[in-house]
């Protein structure tokens, strides 16, 4: 019993001693379950530069594991040492991987530890600059004239155009044939062409085509109106009689569960400290994005946000029936 005694008190001293030296000269890295030059890839590589300095300024990599919903990059963490040096951000895929994968090999609830929420970004409801209605009251009108006819587009399975799309036939009681693409680039093409009609996608996608007037803008996903001079005069869709709707495409941060106390606290007093730099809030500003500042900052607050979100989606997905495996 001494011996194993002796032990345990040796192992916590070691623990402590590397929490207080991490991260030291060893990199970070950051994995992101999406290409590289996406959305969530540019926030991540936003708050990398940010996290640097409040970790010692050490080296901090990003790592693209796209595919499945975002399930694969989530797994690689879920299995990786739990050492803080192989971290996640994920965007509202980690809400709906367990429904949308139904054989995924690790639990989003208890295989991760919980670092903070880092950003939302809303999204615009557009459509093919073609469509003859000039305000949302009208493409409503469109939209009961032409049921069974309409093509909604979405950047895949998984992706925060194809979750807002099922969302919104949910709301409006309308089936809508979803048209996937291999990204939001080649979506919003077919849009700009006329080869589909609406799409529901991030403000970071959709606002240099709306400022362009190369499709049309009926209004925004958020429980209030933006502020941003391009968006503020679209409604809530919430303003136009869809009640409870709001989507925002918020980024999460996340460590393998097993990570020591002491260095997932080092890691959200960073990403505190991160969060409050001017230079990554004007990025994220330029991306259309809005900082968290509010208790999902805190791993408890993040956690319970992100149980309320995976109870919001399963069962739209479930009525969808479409899944990522």
């Amino acid at each position: 019993m001494k011996t194993l005694l002796a032990i345990t008190a040796l192992a916590a001293l070691a623990a402590g001693a590397h929490a207080q030296d991490f991260p030291g000269s060893k990199p970070i890295s950051i994995v992101v379950p999406f290409a590289a030059g996406g959305p969530t890839d540019r926030v991540a590589r936003d708050l990398a530069e940010a996290l640097r300095k409040p970790l010692g300024g050490g080296s901090i990599v990003i790592d693209n594991v796209p595919g499945a919903g975002s399930s694969i990059g989530a797994a690689k963490v879920a299995r990786a040492n739990p050492d803080g040096y192989t971290l996640l951000l994920n965007h509202i895929g980690m809400s709906t991987i367990p429904t949308l994968v139904r054989n995924v090999p690790f639990k989003v609830e208890t295989d991760f530890e919980y670092l903070g929420i880092v950003n939302d970004v809303p999204m615009t409801l557009i459509a093919k600059p073609q469509m003859a209605a000039n305000n949302y009251k009208e493409l409503s009108a469109w939209i009961a004239a032409n049921k069974g006819k309409i093509n909604l587009g979405n950047a895949g399975i998984g992706s925060a155009s194809h979750l807002c799309g099922l969302l919104y036939q949910t709301a409006m009681k309308t089936e809508m044939t979803p048209v996937p693409y291999k990204g939001t680039a080649p979506a919003i093409t077919d849009l700009i062409g006329g080869q589909i009609d609406l799409l529901c996608d991030q403000t970071t996608n959709t606002s240099p085509q709306i400022e362009a007037k190369k499709v049309k803008a009926y209004a925004v996903t958020t429980s209030q109106r933006l502020t941003t001079p391009l968006l503020k005069n679209l409604p809530t869709l919430q303003e136009e009689g869809l009640k409870g709707f709001e989507v925002t495409i918020w980024h999460g941060f996340y460590a393998p569960k097993g990570t020591p106390p002491a260095i997932t606290k080092k890691l959200n007093d960073a990403l505190k400290v991160a969060l409050k730099d001017p230079e990554f809030i004007k990025k994220q500003e330029g991306l259309g994005a809005v900082v968290a500042s509010d208790g999902r900052i805190e791993p408890e607050g993040h956690k319970k946000f992100v149980a309320a979100e995976i109870a919001k989606w399963s069962p739209i997905i479930k009525a969808a029936g479409v899944y990522a495996d």
